[in-house]
């Protein structure tokens, strides 16, 4: 060491030049980010886990059902003119068949051939789950989804209906199967036999006249405005109904508002209190200003008691229950009005409910008077339509029979009801949580640690900010002031002596000054402690040989003389005012009054309090005053208000040798304390470096770790 050796110091490697520090944070620095913020990562990650998983939970039940077809390659040639061979020869007609499965045109003859029983099984969850009076979905929309794929490297054609119910998704599966077969059978060519051709001809014949009927039937409800008879009627019966109700709802309300009105104005003919009217008395504010009358009425009672009428508190209680009387009028008004409007609304409803109900009986009379016409026109179309419907089956049989054995297809695994959905899958969404609560587990610990710019580590120290740590001091908040500040002095072994004794090994081996020298101890915010800091640096330098003087520069808020069990008659402040006399034994100057705490250890106070100490601080005579004392002592610690509140400390840096910056743990800001540190570095300050204080033990275990000691790493490799 360069006081021991009697040689200049070497010189130490800087943190920005000779040796940039490039450390990145290891698995133990993530280890303490997730320990510290382990209870705001894992609510929220379980929160967000458990919400997505309960979200997903709650899809709707989706079943899924396929049908398998298998296509025939077969070893025969056809030759026979006019016969289509229908067989799969190449990929491309497997491709082509696929198209057809997806065609728009195969839909919508699976869509009319299902029957209304089947109807009602496709829109079976659909009724389930829509609000009353709302019509169920269209047997398209209720069709749910279909995904038609080939197997690989095979003639299987595999069909797979997914719907909300079971044997609705089994149903669309294999109707899909079964409609295509009857596609293939009704496509095969080769059909010139006579009795086809009739039958098509008398088919074509049949469909024409039964669309006529129904055209004439169609026409005749569109003149008339029919969707259908039946229909038509049950709407009108349903209306009447309806409107009948309503309109005994709304007399019965009429005659109810009349017979309040009634009794409002009986009441008010009478002189009666209106509020024993139960309507009105629970109308909009009346209930509270009755409330808040009685109560006023109760304190003019109970002051009427103990005070005369002229009184003023007697006067403000008759004013208030004057202003609530006359609020309460108003709200009474006001609720009558409301009651007359009402009763004129009501009126108004019955009138158009009267009328509205003779409009609908007019239209029951009309329709019944349709109803023969309607039968005739209605028989007819249905006879067409049966005659077509009986000339169709009976070419289709034709047609099967002719066919059936050049289908290249026939179905392998028919399509059953399946007995478990496929979603919402309990497993996926467990992983889907697991995995989404580690990601915002990790990433909310992790995030918050780059958010939070407070000091919180030795990383922050030395790679942030980028100065030496000079040590962690422990919470020393359980000790007595007397002995907190002072701990340095006794010979107990209390907790944070070993700590102090550690920084003050790491200042020494830090400092590039010979003694006598001046150190400045100063911080970002109050609180961080920095005189603790202070006193106990300077007990450590005068435990150990070195004459040390604790300059207390906090002309605002002095407490070095608090701490000490001293008066704080005498210091700075007095001597400048005497002069600022730099002649004679300063030690033992009375304007100054510097106090002997120990063997080796001396006190000079502020010598009172001033809101403007910059006058004195940046008067020569304090930086002159700061020589003469190096005289007489080998040490000068300077105890300086925070950087953050107040300037003090630059002006203070100014004329001392080293800077010693205290930062308590999670308080000050990263940001703060490197810009504070900088500024001094540009003023040609020497930082020997940071002191961390205020960590519990559990918090120093977490947070110190081997680059505590990196200071005495650096020395020791400087010197050899």
């Amino acid at each position: 060491m360069a006081e021991l050796s009697g040689k200049p110091p070497a010189p130490q490697p800087q943190h920005d030049k000779d040796e940039p520090i490039a450390e990145r944070r290891n698995l133990r620095d993530y280890y303490i980010i997730i320990r510290e913020r382990l209870w705001i990562a894992l609510p929220l990650a379980l929160l967000v886990a458990i919400s997505v998983g309960y979200w997903q939970a709650r899809e709707t039940k989706m079943f899924a059902s396929s049908a398998t077809m298998q296509f025939e390659k077969p070893e025969t040639i056809v030759t026979t003119q006019g016969v289509v061979d229908a067989s799969i020869r190449s990929d491309i007609d497997l491709n082509t068949y696929l198209q057809i499965l997806n065609s728009r045109q195969l839909r919508t003859r699976i869509i009319e051939s299902f029957t209304p029983e089947e109807i009602a099984i496709l829109q079976r969850p659909f009724l389930k789950q829509a609000n009353p009076g709302t019509p169920p979905p269209s047997p398209a929309g209720a069709l749910g989804s279909v995904s038609i794929e080939s197997v690989r490297n095979s003639l299987m054609i595999v069909v797979t209906a997914r719907h909300e119910d079971p044997a609705a998704a089994a149903l669309v599966a294999q109707r899909y199967v079964d409609q295509f077969l009857r596609y293939l059978l009704d496509n095969l060519s080769g059909k010139n036999e006579v009795a086809v051709d009739y039958l098509r001809e008398r088919a074509e014949q049949l469909r024409k006249e039964s669309e006529q009927k129904s055209q004439k039937l169609q026409d005749y409800m569109q003149t008339h405005n029919l969707v259908s008879l039946d229909s038509s009627m049950s709407l009108i019966d349903d209306r009447l109904r309806s409107v009948n109700s309503a309109l005994t709802a709304s007399r019965l309300k009429r005659l109810e508002l009349e017979t309040l009105s009634s009794q409002i104005d009986a009441f008010k003919q009478s002189g009666q209190n209106l509020l024993e009217i139960s309507s009105l008395a629970a109308h909009g504010t009346v209930p509270s200003l009755k409330s808040q009358l009685a109560g006023l009425r109760q304190d003019q009672a109970r002051l009427a008691e103990r005070y005369l009428e002229r009184h003023p508190k007697m006067i403000d209680v008759s004013n208030a229950i004057a202003i609530t009387e006359e609020q309460l009028e108003k709200a009474i008004n006001l609720a009558i009005a409301d009651l007359a409007g009402s009763l004129n609304d009501a009126r108004q409803n019955e009138i158009k409910l009267q009328q509205e109900y003779a409009r609908n009986e007019q239209g029951a009379l009309n329709l019944r008077a349709l109803r023969v016409d309607f039968d005739s026109l209605k028989n007819d179309a249905d006879v067409a339509k049966s005659n077509y419907t009986q000339i169709l089956s009976r070419l289709s049989d034709t047609n099967t029979t002719k066919y059936l054995e050049k289908i290249p297809v026939r179905p392998l695994d028919r399509a059953q009801i399946p007995g478990s959905p496929y979603a919402p899958n309990l497993q996926q969404i467990i992983r889907t949580c697991i995995g989404l609560g580690l990601l915002v587990f990790f990433g909310v610990a992790i995030g918050l640690s780059f958010i939070d710019d407070r000091i919180k580590s030795a990383w922050d120290v030395e790679s942030f900010i980028g100065v030496n740590l000079l040590g962690i001091i422990p919470d020393l908040s359980s000790m007595k002031d007397t002995e907190r500040y002072s701990l340095m002095l006794s010979e107990t072994q209390a907790p944070g002596v070993e700590a102090f004794l550690s920084v003050y090994s790491s200042v020494k081996i830090q400092s590039k000054l010979d003694f006598p020298k001046s150190i400045l101890v100063t911080s970002t915010i109050p609180g961080e402690g920095k005189t603790l800091i202070s006193c106990n640096l300077a007990g450590c330098f005068a435990r150990h040989g070195r004459k040390t003087l604790l300059i207390d520069c906090d002309l605002r808020r002095p407490m070095l003389h608090r701490h000490f069990q001293q008066q704080n008659s005498t210091g700075l402040m007095t001597w400048f005012e005497a002069g600022a006399g730099l002649e004679g034994d300063l030690v033992s100057d009375a304007s100054l009054g510097i106090i002997k705490i120990d063997e080796n250890l001396s006190l000079l106070c502020s010598g009172g309090r001033s809101k403007s100490p910059t006058e004195i601080l940046e008067n020569p005579a304090f930086g002159h005053l700061l020589e003469r004392l190096k005289k007489h002592y080998d040490l000068i610690v300077v105890d300086s208000p925070p950087l953050g509140a107040v300037t003090d400390s630059l002006l203070i840096a100014a004329r001392t040798d080293e800077v010693i910056y205290v930062c308590r743990f999670n308080r000050a800001y990263r940001k703060h304390i490197r810009l504070y540190i900088k500024a001094m570095r540009n003023a040609k300050n020497e930082v020997l470096g940071v002191v961390l204080n205020g960590l519990s033990p559990r918090r120093i275990e977490y947070y110190s770790n081997y680059r505590y000691y990196r200071s005495y790493k650096k020395y020791y490799g400087a010197q050899s």
